[in-house]
């Protein structure tokens, strides 16, 4: 998949989502911004209710997205005969997609309503939800290949150092710079940092590095070197820097990893075992929605 398709894919993803969202919202916003014990009046009770049509069908298709999300991506990572069935990291977006959308019609599908046992695998999906935001933080931030396997710390010192010495090179015209590109570059920067330490000196860096590119920018454009040579210098120092952050922070991400799947797995079960009992009470009531 190439990264105009790729653009596509991933923004398929987002407008359907959105558009998902906007309709839900528009279509049921009167009957749930009604007490809850005057809805019972409202004309839309009876489909928007969770045993209504439309309210049952929510609860239905959004379990059956995230049953469906999280079945064929684990399928996909363990299963070796599907390896060349596209790349993990465009499985794991998909995932995403499911995982999103589903709790969102599920919450529709309550009618934001909670109590009972019910309420347990409803804070579990949300816990859920979240942690997935924080593990795709962290899946982001460990070098992979284009397959999504992990690059391991020997290959992208090696990346690095053909890097430095490429950039080097091209760089000699201004000391100060190639300096400045040395301490920014530096793996030192990023020893035995926290998640929290992460995530506050990443955006303390980010108005520094703007900065330096700017300067790069300008002293290159004196110096009299073109604007395809000034942007290829530029993105090899981009590359440099984001390496040497990568290699930095490698070893805190991919023990930070380990621990989230500590934490995920466990609500991730909670949720789905309380959904199964549900189902099951549910069907044994009678309510069968259209069939």
């Amino acid at each position: 998949m190439n990264k105009k398709l790729h653009l596509i894919y991933i923004g398929s993803f987002f407008v359907v989502g959105i558009a998902i969202l906007i309709l839900l919202a528009i279509n049921g916003y009167q009957y749930y911004s009604t007490p809850i014990e005057e809805r019972f009046f409202d004309p839309s009770h009876t489909t928007l209710k969770p045993s209504g049509t439309w309210g049952h069908g929510f609860g239905i298709i959004g379990t059956l997205m995230m049953i469906f999300g999280v079945a064929i991506y684990m399928i996909r990572k363990r299963a070796k005969s599907l390896i060349r069935l596209g790349y993990l990291k465009h499985w794991l977006e998909f995932h995403i997609f499911l995982c999103t959308v589903g709790p969102i019609l599920v919450l529709y599908h309550t009618s934001f309503k909670f109590g009972g046992i019910v309420s347990v695998s409803f804070w579990s999906m949300v816990l859920v939800v979240l942690s997935g935001v924080v593990g795709r933080f962290i899946y982001i931030q460990i070098p992979r290949t284009v397959q999504g396997r992990e690059i391991d710390m020997k290959d992208l010192a090696s990346m690095r150092e053909d890097l430095a010495e490429k950039l080097k090179t091209e760089m000699m015209f201004d000391v100060r710079l190639l300096n400045e590109l040395n301490y920014l570059a530096s793996i030192d920067r990023y020893n035995s940092l926290s998640f929290l330490d992460v995530i506050l000196f990443g955006s303390k860096d980010f108005f520094r590095i703007r900065g330096f590119y700017s300067r790069l920018n300008k002293n290159l454009a004196i110096a009299g070197f073109s604007k395809v040579i000034r942007k290829e210098i530029k993105n090899k120092a981009q590359a440099e820097i984001i390496l040497s952050r990568r290699i930095g922070r490698l070893r805190t991400m991919q023990s930070l990893f380990k621990y989230w799947h500590i934490a995920h797995l466990p609500f991730a079960i909670a949720m789905f075992v309380i959904m199964i009992i549900h189902v099951i009470v549910t069907l044994t009531f009678g309510y069968k929605w259209i069939f």
